[in-house]
């Protein structure tokens, strides 16, 4: 059966409009100026990604065709009853302000004074409120634990896999910690530390905001290399260089994407190269904001140094971000009791930077130790330590001996210094000159600079020393020395013998 002629066109009419209205919803909605940065879904972190909920787009409202037929008037004798307000926009009562028993006119904020009891009610006091923070493209609201990811794009295929970053951003305004782990791909501690301490915040009870990046280097990471797929050591390559070497693109995207969002960061490390250490803090002690995060780890060593060139260390705090490193066990194999005492530590320092309100008193304060050593095999063979690790040491004391397989002859190591094992080569097959034991100095205390708060203000500027001034100078000669510390070697008095400089010895194996 088909329409006659006269009713095709209001139809079609009527159809067209429908769907051009509908056209215009949707790219109404699509080109909203006014989106901004997407917001990041609040999750719980311990919720596998695999069963994530994905949450539908909200589906465009379909407006009505305009070309509905007007309703035939009804007689008056058939319109409905309609109530008037009681206060009409034309009536007197609508028209004439508000008096007051004296008969003057009370103005909108009179009114509420003397008027509605409610308005009299004491207002409760506005609490502090945490701003969205925003990292790497996405705004994390407050009170909002996500997962965000990290990308340099700087791959041999030209894709580099994306890493996971862990946000809890709090419930009130405070610092931005972070967390890094696995700079170098082998080192497993720190993966498993970042992540028990990440998955036990609660948004809602953290003051400012912890950023943990479990693995840095996840190229070596597959491989169980420490290395990038290059060869290089990531850690060596920081700041970056945006048109550098692959290792110093990938050190600039994340230091210039992460690192600069943050107020203060714990870089965790193991020792390296079948070398264990005892868990201890690393910082410039010269720098007050280095200092008071070293005090906040509870009983943990700390050991001056001022990181070797190229370590995320050194360039966080020559950016103006205090930064230490966490030293803890060995690589490729997790170790309960260096994790339990990086989490513990990390958790006081939360409490310390008044991030979080729980707090238990941990031991005493650890010795904290200027200079170090290490003590070197004069020769090759099979080394058997006849020390542990945290132990004390006299000078002339026995560390350990390395026999020599085939010739059966065996060489002793003794401690050269007072001081205090820090690190240690497990039982091995060593060269000559391995670096086989770390030997920890106490410092005096005048040493030490006192300790300054940490705040959420933004940090300044990377200042780089100009080539050709005293300090630069004074630097470059340290470093070509191998010195860590720029303070000078304790004086001897008169007639007592001259010994080896107290001054450290740099590694470069086992240096972060």
């Amino acid at each position: 059966m088909f329409l006659r002629p006269p009713l095709r066109r209001p139809l079609l009419c009527s159809v067209l409009l429908l769907i051009s209205v509908s056209t215009f919803a949707l790219t109404e909605q699509e080109d909203d100026p006014e989106g901004g940065v997407p917001q990041a879904e609040n999750i719980q972190l311990d919720r596998p990604i695999d069963e994530e909920v994905v949450i539908p787009l909200p589906q465009p409202e379909t407006r009505q065709p305009a070309s509905k037929q007007p309703e035939p008037e009804r007689p008056e004798s058939e319109q409905p009853e309609t109530q008037a307000p009681e206060t009409a926009v034309g009536s007197d009562e609508a028209q004439t302000p508000a008096r007051g028993e004296n008969g003057k006119e009370e103005s909108g904020e009179e009114k509420a004074a003397v008027g509605d009891p409610a308005t009299q009610e004491e207002k409760p006091l506005a609490l502090e409120v945490a701003t969205p923070l925003r990292l790497l493209g996405s705004e994390v609201p407050p009170a909002t634990s996500t997962r965000l990811a990290w990308s340099p794009s700087q791959h041999f295929e030209g894709v580099y896999s994306a890493t996971p970053v862990l946000v809890v951003n709090g419930a009130r305004p405070g610092p931005s910690l972070c967390l890094t782990a696995a700079i170098h791909g082998d080192e497993l501690n720190g993966i498993e530390t970042v992540r028990r301490v990440m998955y036990n915040l609660d948004p809602a009870n953290l003051s400012g905001a912890v950023i943990g990046v479990p693995i840095v280097n996840l190229q070596g990471f597959h491989r169980g290399s420490r290395y990038l797929t290059d060869r290089r050591d990531l850690n060596r390559h920081f700041p970056g260089d945006p048109n550098g070497s692959s290792a110093s693109r990938i050190a600039h995207s994340f230091f210039h994407e992460v690192i600069v969002h943050c107020n203060a960061v714990v870089d965790l490390h193991t020792g390296s190269f079948y070398r264990t250490n005892l868990p201890q803090l690393r910082g410039d002690l010269t720098n007050p904001k280095v200092v008071k995060l070293t005090k906040g780890f509870g009983s943990t060593v700390v050991l001056h140094s001022d990181g070797a060139k190229g370590t995320l260390r050194r360039a966080a705090v020559n950016a103006g971000i205090p930064t230490v490193t966490l030293e803890a066990g060995a690589p490729m194999v997790l170790d309960e009791v260096s994790v339990s005492h990086s989490v513990k530590g990390i958790r006081t320092l939360l409490n310390q930077l008044a991030m979080v309100s729980k707090f238990r008193l941990w031991g005493d304060p650890e010795p904290v130790y200027y200079n170090s050593t290490w003590q070197r095999a004069t020769t090759g063979g099979i080394i058997f330590s006849e020390v542990k690790l945290g132990e004390s040491v006299r000078k002339g004391d026995l560390l350990g001996t390395v026999t020599n397989p085939i010739t059966n002859v065996r060489k002793e190591i003794r401690s050269e210094y007072n001081g205090r094992v820090l690190g240690m080569a497990m039982n091995q097959v060593v060269q000559p000159g391995f670096a086989a034991y770390h030997i920890g100095i106490q410092a005096p205390q005048e040493q030490i600079s006192p300790p300054e708060e940490v705040t959420a203000e933004s940090p300044p500027p990377e200042q780089e020393k100009t080539e050709g001034t005293v300090e630069g100078a004074a630097e470059s000669a340290a470093e070509s020395a191998g010195t860590t510390t720029d303070e000078p070697a304790p004086e001897k008095p008169a007639g007592e013998p001259v010994e080896r400089s107290q001054e450290p010895e740099t590694v470069e194996s086992d240096e972060d």
